[in-house]
């Protein structure tokens, strides 16, 4: 009989997953060729704006196949809705038996793409950070700021945001994170005090365009053929930049837009699964630029799927 788990379950079941490690061994099994993944399957709305995300696959070896479907609609906020939302069905991979349904209205993606983030700084962020800069004040910069504390030592943060009331709602969320935080007037201030940036936005256009040396970004929001949150000259400039997946970054992301302007080459792009299992170097030294373009790839919710699933089973 397929189980259905909602919300409240789910969040439970969270708080005994490392979900960090989980997204190392996502990055590492993709950049192995263990996962077999089809092409992202998406609808982009535009009045009003939001896109919708199906991903699947399997690992080979693996007990489970996922099917995920996880949607964002930006102007929800302003209507008292999450801009999130969404399920995962989980399978096995021996039978296609539907095993469970994840009603997690979007959370599973967030988190996992927040421990992503952590699972980055690890390995990619300079070991001194004075400040880290947070570009946009939605629920996924909330969660990228709550698994950063497990990631990097690094307790004052700078935001920036469009909206001083959803920035000022965003600081209201994150006071019990433990971060000092404080307003940025303007992306120049972060770009200026921060050399950890995480960009968490549905920009279709630029925000950063330079940065200093020694600064990693981890870039987040540009997971459409139709988003950019960082200028090209930016990843032409990087000493490293790293990807979830190399195939993926072609038709989407921030190395498709420097690709699409002609500022660098595939060849110089790595996959994160390489930096964690130690077959690319990570950062070198402090004075590195570097940059990770995450789109999200289908082993991270293979790996949270499982991992909510067998935390909840074991708990029944």
């Amino acid at each position: 009989m397929t189980a259905i788990f909602r919300i409240e379950e789910i969040r439970a079941a969270l708080a005994h997953v490392d979900v960090i490690a989980a997204m190392e061994r996502a990055f590492v099994n993709y950049s192995r060729g263990l996962a077999v993944l089809p092409p992202v399957g998406e609808m982009l709305f535009h009045d009003p704006p939001g896109d919708v995300h199906i991903k699947y696959g399997y690992v080979i070896g693996d007990d489970y196949y996922v099917v995920k479907v996880a949607s964002g609609f930006y102007d929800n906020p302003g209507l008292g809705l999450a801009s999130s939302n969404g399920l995962m069905l989980l399978f096995r991979q021996q039978t296609g038996e539907l095993i469970a349904v994840l009603l997690d209205e979007g959370h599973l993606t967030d988190v996992r793409t927040a421990a992503a983030g952590a699972a980055v700084a690890r390995c990619l962020a300079p070991k001194e950070l004075d400040c880290i800069g947070i570009v946009g004040c939605g629920v996924q910069a909330e969660q990228q700021l709550r698994y950063l504390s497990q990631a990097v030592d690094c307790r004052r943060v700078l935001v920036w945001g469009r909206r001083p009331a959803s920035l000022r709602a965003w600081m209201e969320r994150c006071a019990d994170t433990g971060f000092e935080i404080g307003i940025a007037a303007q992306i120049g201030d972060i770009v200026d005090r921060c050399r950890l940036i995480i960009t968490n936005t549905p920009s279709a256009q630029p925000l950063l365009h330079e940065v200093r040396a020694g600064t990693h970004i981890t870039a987040i929001g540009s997971d459409t053929p139709e988003k950019q949150e960082l200028a090209p000259a930016i990843l032409a400039a990087a000493d490293i930049v790293a990807v979830d997946s190399r195939v993926q970054c072609q038709t989407r992301g921030e190395v498709f837009q420097a690709l699409r302007a002609g500022v660098m080459g595939l060849d110089s792009v790595v996959e994160l699964g390489d930096i964690i299992a130690g077959h690319c170097p990570g950062r070198q030294n402090d004075a590195q630029i570097t940059v990770a373009d995450l789109t999200g790839i289908a082993t991270q919710d293979i790996e949270i799927a499982r991992a909510v699933y067998e935390g909840i089973r074991h708990v029944h």
